[in-house]
C-alpha cells in the first residue's frame, strides 16, 4: 500500500478554495462597484447619508478594498486570520443589508446566496488548516 502524504492531498483543496474566493471578491469589487456601478450599492451608501457623488466615490473605494482583499488571498494562502476576517466582514455586510435595504434580500442571488457561500468555504478552508497541522 503506497504511503499518502494527507498534506499534499489537503493542499488541492484549499488552493481552490483560496483561488474561488479571490475571483469572487476581485469580481464583486471591479464589476458592480468600479466598472458598472451598481444602483443599488449607491443607494446603501445615499441610505446611509452620503449624496449621490460622494456615494459613488464610496462605491468605487469599497471596490478597490475588495479587490485587495481578494488578492490577500493569493497572497497569503495559509493565513487563518484573513478567512476570520472574510467571516466576520461579510456577516457584518449581510446586517448592514438587512438593515439598509431588506428588500435586497428576497432577489435572485442575493446577498444571503453569496455571502453564506463565502463563509462557508472559509469555516472549509479553516478546517482543512487544522487538519493539515495535524498531520505534521
Amino acid at each position: 500500500m503506497p504511503l499518502v502524504n494527507h498534506k499534499l492531498l489537503l493542499d488541492k483543496p484549499l488552493r481552490l478554495i483560496q483561488i474561488t474566493l479571490a475571483v469572487l471578491w476581485i469580481y464583486q469589487g471591479l464589476i458592480p462597484k468600479i466598472l458598472f456601478q451598481s444602483a443599488a450599492e449607491i443607494a446603501i451608501w445615499q441610505s446611509i447619508g452620503f449624496e449621490r457623488d460622494l456615494a459613488k466615490i464610496c462605491v468605487a473605494l469599497s471596490g478597490m478594498i475588495e479587490i485587495m482583499f481578494g488578492c490577500t488571498f493569493l497572497i497569503w494562502q495559509r493565513a487563518v486570520c484573513i478567512h476570520q476576517l472574510n467571516i466576520l466582514g461579510l456577516s457584518g455586510l449581510l446586517l448592514l443589508i438587512m438593515f439598509t435595504n431588506p428588500l435586497q434580500l428576497t432577489t435572485a442571488f442575493n446577498p444571503v446566496v453569496m455571502n453564506i457561500a463565502m463563509i462557508t468555504l472559509s469555516m472549509l478552508a479553516m478546517q482543512l488548516f487544522k487538519l493539515r497541522t495535524q498531520q505534521a
